[in-house]
């Protein structure tokens, strides 16, 4: 465990956090709510975030104070963002209807058999 690697304090943060010396219902507990309030939690603080932000408005480092020289977000900065969706969604769909095997395993081609294991078996996408 991670935990356990700090000095003085590893082995009672571990029992803290697991709620025993094991990993128990206890521990899955704990994670599963853990896991359950993040996404609250994080959702909060960008609410907290953006009403600071509305409230005080953001940092202007060049110094910009003019609308003359400010653009508006559409349909410039708009634009640019569908023109590399529509780029990006043009090649994945170019590499997956012209060549939909090419990031495969070639091993995924050869016929199975259920009475042998292979002697070479890794995860496809770690290198």
């Amino acid at each position: 465990n991670l935990l356990s690697a700090i000095p003085y304090l590893g082995t009672m943060l571990v029992q803290w956090i697991w709620g025993g010396f094991a990993v128990d219902n206890a521990t899955l507990t704990r994670f599963f709510t853990f896991h359950f309030i993040l996404p609250f939690i994080v959702s909060a603080m960008t609410m907290i975030h953006l009403l600071f932000l509305h409230q005080t408005g953001s940092n202007n480092p060049l110094g910009v104070n003019s609308n003359v020289d400010k653009i508006p977000f559409h349909p410039y900065f708009s634009f640019k963002d569908i023109v590399g969706f529509i780029i990006l969604i043009m090649f994945l769909s170019f590499l997956t209807l012209i060549n939909p095997y090419l990031l495969g395993d070639p091993d995924n081609f050869i016929p199975a058999n259920p009475l042998v294991t292979p002697i070479h078996i890794q995860p496809e996408w770690y290198f």
